[in-house]
């Protein structure tokens, strides 16, 4: 076995490339990480400088959703840490697979409260919140057996964000180790074969059978729509599923499942099947009123035994991959059955009538228009009135292709740098960030990062004076309103002193315009007056 005599960061960087195939990095370089960055201009890494480690984090995470496999940071002690653990929750509650490389203070001084630079009391245990795991390296000689264990979770288990503390002193240690091989394949759990002939029993008994599919099944879209067409069974996807079921498939009730129509269905089914899907009030119960109930039999399949107890009643549960067992169940139905779902989901479809609610109104349009001008394009929302909209109303030819902050952890300023970090993952593809002028306020900063870069996102910013959705709570539940009528800046000249071609908008037509000749070079942010396309759309 070949061995080399490095550093402790520069192995690191060498497994990163050369075992796991890690091709971009995210981080802003500090006085405790600059040994990682030594080598790091002749490794062959493309490298991104976010303007605030949270934006590290999101564009990591949508770097992760848009490519199928982690975002990597590299991040300084303490504030680099605490920045970027919002973005870490995000990723924690969408099981969206995330590698935080951090560096720590000096082993001899750990615990100490010496008022070093950047000192935690207990830095890895602050980060084990918000982690699958989180390890302190003690010795350079096992880094390479800690990644491989943060690339088991990753590929083998319920992913999410893995955190790997490194001692400043560790980082220019020597260290002797074997030239970086293949990582190891790992082949996720199929389901137990007696339990899965007991769900394809009974949902080959049922009359009316629904399925619910979550993200987890995003790795396995031929096979989840193979097996929907088969059971001809209605079902829903969640917002990190959605375009699995390929655009306007007619079995697909969206991710509709807080919606009155769609919750009788569920409550008359008389056998579920929930794959991937948590189940979470924030896919299911969107109004927050604890409606969404199901009686029949409930089948879930899921990588993540504890998930299969939460939040509904189990009748069978199978402990495996979401794609495998997907493929596994559909060898059990060989012929297609009929009963009548797709005349069902229509019916439904019909009672929705979401293009004509009024609330949905304004958005319509908006997403008719990307649709016709950006059919193949990458939506990444943070949590906004277009993406609530969106949420209902947006229907994707594929997955990884719509995702957004409105689910699971909720939290604002996602949309701009996660839109990045999908657009680095897909160069391909157009990709659209939808957000709000109170959001972007959050990560506006990383607009330099996309000029910086010239990374071609169109920033859809719906401007709307503030808070809506906060504004329209503190309106239903009789509060006066305190802190949502924010002031907002000049959004046009702040975008030209980023360098960032800019236009302001307030109707379809115009911004078909902008769509149209939007730069392949750079971001152009779209400013959309929320009150004048309202006016327009309704005229």
């Amino acid at each position: 076995m070949t061995q080399i005599d490095t550093t402790c960061a520069d192995l690191l960087i060498r497994l990163l490339r050369d075992r796991y195939g890690v091709d971009t990095l995210f981080g802003i370089p500090g006085v405790h990480t600059i040994e990682l960055y030594r080598g790091l201009a002749e490794s062959g890494l493309r490298h991104l400088t976010p303007r605030h480690e949270q934006g590290a984090g999101f564009m990591a995470d949508g770097y992760a959703r848009g490519s199928g496999k982690p975002g990597v940071c590299l991040i300084i002690t303490g504030p680099g840490m605490t920045n970027i653990a919002t973005a870490m929750g995000q990723a924690l509650a969408d099981s969206v697979p995330m590698l935080v490389i951090s560096s720590v203070n000096r082993r001899d001084t750990l615990g100490l409260g010496q008022g070093r630079l950047h000192e935690l009391p207990g830095q890895q245990q602050l980060m084990a919140g918000v982690a699958r795991f989180s390890h302190t390296l003690l010795d350079p000689a096992t880094l390479p057996e800690v990644l491989d264990r943060a690339f088991a979770v990753f590929n083998g288990a319920r992913p999410g964000p893995v955190h790997i503390e490194i001692p400043i002193d560790l980082l220019p240690a020597p260290v002797r180790a074997a030239v970086p091989r293949p990582a190891p394949v790992l082949f996720r759990a199929a389901p137990d074969p007696r339990g899965l002939a007991q769900a394809a029993a009974w949902l080959g008994e049922a009359q009316r059978p629904l399925l619910l599919l979550g993200g987890g099944c995003v790795e396995a879209p031929e096979a989840a729509r193979a097996l929907v067409t088969r059971l001809d069974a209605p079902a829903a996807t969640t917002i990190n599923a959605k375009g699995l079921l390929g655009r306007d498939h007619p079995l697909d009730l969206g991710a509709n499942t807080a919606l009155p129509a769609v919750r009788t269905l569920a409550r008359e089914a008389d056998v579920i099947l929930a794959v991937g899907t948590e189940l979470g009030e924030t896919d299911y119960d969107v109004v927050f009123d604890d409606g969404f109930q199901l009686d029949g039999r409930l089948i879930r399949i899921d990588i993540d035994p504890e998930q299969l107890v939460r939040n509904q009643r189990l009748a069978l549960g199978l402990v495996a991959d979401a794609g495998r067992s997907l493929e596994l169940l559909l060898e059990h139905f060989p012929a297609p059955l009929h009963r009548g779902g797709a005349e069902r989901v229509r019916a439904v479809h019909q009672e929705l009538a979401l293009a004509a609610e009024p609330a949905f109104a304004p958005y319509v349009p908006l997403f008719d228009t990307l649709r016709e001008l950006l059919p193949e394009a990458i939506l990444v929302g943070d949590s906004t009135a277009t993406v609530y909209a969106g949420n209902h109303l947006v229907s994707q030819p594929e997955p990884r292709r719509y995702f957004n902050a409105s689910t699971g952890y909720g939290t604002l300023g996602y949309g701009l740098p996660a839109a990045l970090g999908a657009a680095l993952a897909k160069p391909e593809l157009p990709v659209v960030a939808l957000v709000g002028d109170g959001g972007i306020m959050f990560t506006l900063s990383e607009l330099a990062t996309a000029v910086e870069a010239g990374i071609p996102v169109v920033i859809l910013l719906w401007h709307n004076q503030g808070y809506e959705e906060i504004r329209r709570y503190m309106d239903h539940h009789g509060v006066n309103r305190v802190g949502v009528d924010i002031w907002a800046p000049d959004f046009q000249q702040l975008a030209s002193g980023f360098g960032c071609r800019a236009t302001r908008v307030d109707n379809p037509a115009a911004l078909a315009r902008a769509l149209a000749t939007r730069p392949l070079d750079g971001p152009l942010l779209v400013e959309i007056d929320a009150a004048g396309w309202s006016r327009a759309v309704a005229e």
